[in-house]
């Protein structure tokens, strides 16, 4: 893909890009040092399920094991419908051979890759068995599968695990970043709500738990402010339009409200004053994080990256780089099946990779889209980055040491790539490489804050 210039682009380049590659790496060192996590609303579970608060995705149910639990709701596709409608599992036994023709131009019934090793739906996503004499409880009910056991449900949606997830904490069967960074195959982790005041909610992003408003409006804060005191005002508050909260309004756990003039109360989250950005146009936009001093406001963040990444300014926003400054991609594969099975992780089949990568050809894939190697004795922090050995010629797990494996970096289960065509540092001509702009089966940079406002 093109690199896209807009006004704002061409601003950011000119005005701020030294800025914003030094101020973001100290921004982000700054909050890695809150490990603050997210405060969410108790509500009634089931018997032996419990809420764990992840990195990415904080506050999520889980079983009696921690596995997370997810849901898959039926989504639109390009001709027709995928995933289960309200009080009814399609996640059976059966194994799908064939494809199913909702991702257009491609029609149903064609041979989907390595019959013999394929899983059905259900052994890929165990469901949440409901056990004799289970009672519903609040949003959780109870429904028969067609196989007759019970089954958990939540808001009407059958509840499932993922053998992806491996530990307590893991949610890589899918995401809460509203599909992004995730293929369509991927379903949807639950969890409680955020203890947010009426009028903000809290949206998943790849730094971690971003505040915004009801209105999907970025909220932000500002170095320049003491506890529970505004600095902004006059000029600066027509800018930076201060959050008012209602006379109504209480303070509740770390949220409160301060008075910043005569009959004018302001709301602070971990006594920090909020603002929106009369920059950010529309709903969605992250354009205040440009201008120094200014930052997002987090419920939670994610612990930095290995030290072989580095966040690298490019013409677009951010991404994250290998230490040369090469863009970083994830791999996205989602396979046109009935059970809409993953086909991106390390388990799952490889030929949809290798034929978007180098036409099959798994020599000029690995030339194309080499992985990102781990440096000896590089460790990860956050739990979010994983070190994996992999065969090269398979793109499947190997065993540590095995001969011809190599040790690269993999981001929530999934190896990461560098891109032959990138030549300088911040280029990123392999994004949306693959079908569908990548996000059926392909590659998307792993962008850190992008001028489009997607992250």
């Amino acid at each position: 893909m093109k690199k896209t210039f807009s006004i704002a682009a061409v601003m950011f380049s000119a005005g701020l890009l030294a800025f914003s590659a030094g101020a973001s790496v100290a921004a982000e060192k700054a909050r890695a040092s809150d490990r603050a996590t997210e405060a969410y609303v108790p509500v009634p579970m089931p018997p032996g399920f419990q809420v764990i608060v992840t990195e990415l995705d904080g506050p999520v149910f889980a079983d009696a094991k921690g596995k997370t639990l997810y849901t898959w709701p039926a989504r639109a596709m390009r001709n027709g419908y995928a995933g289960d409608p309200k009080n009814r599992s399609e996640c059976d036994d059966k194994i799908v051979l064939k494809s199913a023709g909702l991702m257009s131009p491609y029609p149903p019934g064609l041979d989907l890759p390595e019959p013999d090793k394929r899983m059905s739906c259900m052994a890929f996503w165990p469901p949440a068995y409901a056990a004799d004499g289970a009672k519903p409880i609040d949003k959780w009910t109870i429904i028969k599968r067609s196989d007759g056991k019970s089954q958990w449900a939540y808001d009407e949606h059958p509840v499932y695990t993922s053998i992806l997830d491996r530990a307590p904490g893991d949610v890589l069967g899918g995401s809460s970043m509203g599909g992004r960074g995730d293929s369509p195959a991927a379903r949807d982790p639950i969890g409680p709500p955020s203890a947010v005041p009426p009028g903000f909610r809290v949206d998943t992003t790849v730094r971690g738990r971003k505040l915004s408003t009801e209105g999907r409006y970025t909220v932000y804060q500002s170095d320049a402010d003491g506890p529970d005191k505004s600095m902004c005002h006059d000029a600066c508050a027509r800018t930076w339009v201060p959050i008012v909260a209602p006379a109504s309004a209480q303070p509740q756990g770390e949220w409160s409200i301060f008075t910043r003039a005569p009959g004018v109360r302001q709301w602070a989250f971990r006594k920090k004053p909020l603002y929106t950005y009369v920059g950010d146009t529309a709903p969605g936009r992250m354009e205040g994080e440009e201008v120094p001093g200014w930052h997002f406001a987090y419920t939670q963040v994610v612990q930095p990256a290995p030290k072989d990444f580095i966040i690298q300014a490019t013409m677009n926003g951010e991404v994250l780089a290998n230490t040369q400054g090469k863009t970083v991609y994830y791999y996205s594969c989602g396979e046109d099946s009935v059970d809409m099975m993953p086909c991106d992780s390390m388990e799952s089949p490889q030929a949809y990779r290798f034929a978007v990568c180098g036409n099959s050809d798994v020599a000029k894939c690995l030339k194309t889209w080499p992985y990102v190697p781990v440096s000896p004795g590089t460790k990860s922090v956050s739990r979010l980055w994983t070190a994996v050995w992999v065969d090269p010629k398979t793109g499947h797990r190997a065993q540590p040491n095995q001969a011809g494996a190599l040790n690269v970096w993999a981001y929530r289960g999934k190896p990461v790539y560098t891109f032959a065509g990138d030549v300088e540092a911040g280029d990123f001509y392999g994004h949306n490489t693959g079908e569908w702009h990548g996000r059926w089966n392909g590659y998307q940079a792993l962008w850190i804050h992008d001028l489009g406002g997607r992250n």
